[in-house]
């Protein structure tokens, strides 16, 4: 089977590579064409245009930046045309929504659409152990399994279209909000003169405890938020998405609002391109 990528970015990158390394034959598109030249030196095949890609692959990846950009890649006029036939993977992260949508206009042209968004960052994606979270019916679950093992060992069907999608962003509000609250704690306990190792100590052998604070703490100790697995401009368009599908739940969003504010501020002070641990300069500064 010969595999279409469409979005090469941060992630896509190296899930590209992981397929390529699988020896699965790869078309890829991106964009910016200069994102192409590791995959290119390695063996895929590039399109110049989404459609030459698209026809040319019985499956089609999708990891771009938001459904605007999947409109814009899969289905513009001469894009649409090619997807008969095909099935769409959207790996990306969008809301249950829009992805509801766009399963819509990908079976109006033909062609067949499952979600299958990713938990994990670059080095998860380079060593192949994403999770991969899979909204779509069992047959097709089943159909498309053995791909989706290159970037996670145990795809996990959640539900049909939409669940998957919904699933990814209720994980990602916690990201935002557990990294606010540890920012806002470290700040605290800074203040008030206390050992940062004491704090780690005692915090590590609670049931308080996250893994992702060790892994946040360096960055924000040293104030370096320089070459990103997530910059803080991600996690602000996810943030966005969660507030919008919880406030159509009828949820109360006011904790995720505030920890919004706080991303806002990150951008104001440039650190959108900086990895989103940089909050905990927001914290610190005081700044509303």
């Amino acid at each position: 089977m010969k595999v279409a990528f469409l979005g090469t970015g941060l992630m896509g990158l190296p899930m590209a590579q992981k397929l390529l390394e699988a020896r699965v034959q790869l078309i890829a598109y991106n964009r910016t064409p200069e994102k192409l030249e590791p995959l290119k030196e390695i063996g895929a095949e590039i399109a110049e245009k989404p459609y030459q890609a698209i026809n040319a692959a019985e499956c089609v990846i999708l990891m771009l930046t938001n459904a605007a950009a999947i409109y814009s890649v899969l289905l513009s006029d001469r894009s649409s045309q090619a997807v008969a036939g095909k099935s769409v993977i959207q790996m990306g992260t969008i809301t249950p929504t829009e992805s509801r949508e766009i399963r819509d206009a990908v079976v109006a042209a033909g062609g067949e659409y499952l979600e299958a968004p990713v938990l994990g960052s670059i080095p998860e994606a380079q060593a192949g152990n994403l999770i991969v979270m899979v909204g779509a019916h069992q047959e097709q679950y089943q159909r498309h399994l053995e791909l989706l093992k290159h970037f996670g060992p145990e795809p996990i069907l959640v539900g049909s279209v939409g669940t998957a999608a919904a699933l990814k962003l209720a994980l990602n509000q916690l990201i935002a909000s557990l990294t606010a609250s540890f920012a806002l704690s470290l700040s605290f306990v800074q203040r008030y003169g206390i050992d940062e190792d004491l704090f780690m100590y005692i915090l590590r052998q609670s049931t308080l405890y996250a893994p992702t604070f060790d892994k946040k703490l360096p960055r924000m100790l040293d104030s370096n938020y320089a070459n990103p697995n997530f910059p803080t401009k991600h996690l602000m368009k996810d943030t966005d998405f969660f507030i919008e599908e919880a406030k159509a739940a009828s949820l109360n969003v006011s904790s995720i609002e505030g920890v919004r504010k706080i991303l806002e501020m990150a951008m104001k002070m440039s650190f959108a391109h900086e990895d989103y641990s940089s909050i905990f300069s927001v914290i610190k500064s005081g700044e509303n």
